[in-house]
């Protein structure tokens, strides 16, 4: 297994750019606000021939442990914990601060190997900084630039020591146990992680049904809405199958979104859905189906996911077989594009429907992947036509002669036919609603393209 490194230091000092720059892309959130990261960050780092689990974390703070920045703290703790190796990360320019020496003294108790490094250490400005930081008790400071890239070698050096002889041979077992996962599986869906992005609008509990499926505070909670900035990915295993839960940050109103960081992170959120297979669509059951909720669910169809609507706090809910009927009437009639999408009720609290849940997500895959015989397909277009023809328009009527599957992710369809600009949208979306029930493609965006069929007599007189 990759060793784990931390990266930890008061707020503000660069430790998201260090990530982004270890990992070698721009995935967590960095604004010049002081505390923009929160939760707990995992990726892949890469620095020469060494390859590690790297951590971002939220800044070292001295808070009550019930307030927001006291939780913050202890995510940060929890990571420390965790971790093989800590960076411990302070401001070359603005030199040693009290707040450093508080926490250098919390690390050197630490069982943990801590490397010091020394930030924003380009030019003359940090290097009274990295002088500085030789009386924190750490060893030498590695003096780095995360910004520009400076000093990696450096930090190359103090790392090397702490990893194993990458020739020994537990390494090269290991390397040999993880290497065919999905032989038995001819589709590749088995061996791979199901992608699942949870979305949703603030305060629906999305961090909190997270961390009950994880069985622990993996991620930040609390009553305020909004805490969670980032999306946050965390690999876990359901039933022995794989799958990345992405946390993301809420989907407020479009007018209602202030300042640069929140567009960020909305930034984040909307490409969290783009790359993700299935959409955890989580709704406040005790106030489901409002207008913004209606618009992230039509969001993620237009961008072609498989959607499971999770309707969460379920345990708040008094009369639930009526709660249950309602849901399901308004979800058929508000978001027809994905009638017959699987809705659980769950509750982050106590874990109720978590298993059921996970079963609709996997099964929403399954259907977002399907693949569609071309012969099926054009026997169920007979049928279709014979029981019920496009009509006619302009005294003519029009031709479909031939059907096939395009793709899927999601199923997308390709009708050839004489005169596609003059089919009606409502026979479009007849043929769209008979595909999706006759081949059980319930709950997932089906798309329907009209072509026309080349007449082999166009250019002859």
């Amino acid at each position: 297994m990759d060793l784990v490194v931390a990266i930890v230091g008061r707020p503000n000092v660069g430790k998201s750019t260090l990530f982004n720059r270890l990992v070698g892309r721009r995935i967590a959130l960095v604004d010049d606000t002081p505390g923009v990261t929160r939760d707990r960050r995992e990726g892949t780092g890469r620095l020469g021939d060494l390859t590690f689990t790297i951590v971002d974390t939220a800044g070292l703070e001295e808070a009550d442990s019930e307030s927001l920045e006291g939780r913050m703290r202890a995510q940060t703790d929890a990571a420390i914990e965790q971790a093989d190796i800590v960076l411990f990360v302070i401001d070359g320019r603005a030199g040693v601060t009290p707040i450093d020496e508080h926490f250098a003294d919390i690390l050197r108790r630490t069982s943990r190997p801590v490397i010091l490094l020394v930030n924003k250490s380009e030019g003359k400005a940090g290097a009274a900084g990295a002088m500085e930081a030789y009386g924190l008790g750490l060893g030498e400071p590695v003096a780095i630039s995360a910004e520009h890239g400076e000093g990696l070698a450096d930090l190359y050096e103090a790392l090397m020591p702490h990893f194993p002889d990458p020739t020994s041979e537990e390494d090269v077992v290991a390397e040999a146990v993880v290497v065919d996962t999905d032989e038995e599986d001819e589709e590749g869906l088995l061996g791979r992680p199901l992608k699942m992005a949870v979305v949703g609008r603030p305060n629906a509990g999305k961090s909190t049904l997270i961390n009950q499926i994880l069985g622990e505070d993996r991620l930040l909670t609390g009553p305020e809405a909004g805490i969670t900035r980032d999306s946050i990915t965390v690999p876990w295993e359901w039933r022995g199958r794989r799958v990345d839960l992405v946390d993301t940050a809420g989907l407020r109103r479009k007018a209602r979104v202030e300042g640069k960081l929140e567009r960020l992170s909305v930034g984040e959120t909307l490409r969290s859905i783009r790359f993700a297979e299935v959409v955890l669509v989580t709704l406040d059951a005790t106030a489901p189906f409002e207008k913004q909720d209606l618009q992230i669910a039509d969001l993620v169809v237009r961008e072609g996911r498989a959607v499971v609507i999770a309707l969460n706090k379920w345990d708040l809910v008094e009369d639930r077989n009526a709660a249950l009927r309602d849901a399901r009437e308004r979800v058929e009639r508000l978001l027809p594009q994905i009638r017959g999408v699987e809705m659980i009720p769950v509750s982050g609290l106590t874990g109720d429907g978590i298993d059921r849940l996970m079963q609709a997500a996997f099964k929403a895959r399954e259907v977002w992947t399907q693949r569609i015989s071309t012969g099926r397909l054009n026997r169920w277009l007979s049928a279709v036509l014979e029981h019920h023809p496009p009509p006619a328009v302009s005294g003519r009527r029009i031709k479909l002669r031939y059907m096939t599957q395009a793709k899927s992710r999601p199923p997308h369809f390709v009708v050839f036919c004489s005169r596609p600009e003059a089919l009606p949208d409502s026979y479009t979306r007849y043929l769209v609603n008979g595909i999706r029930e006759t081949f059980e493609l319930r709950g997932c965006p089906v798309r329907l393209s009209l072509r026309k069929g080349e007449n082999p007599f166009a250019d002859k007189e």
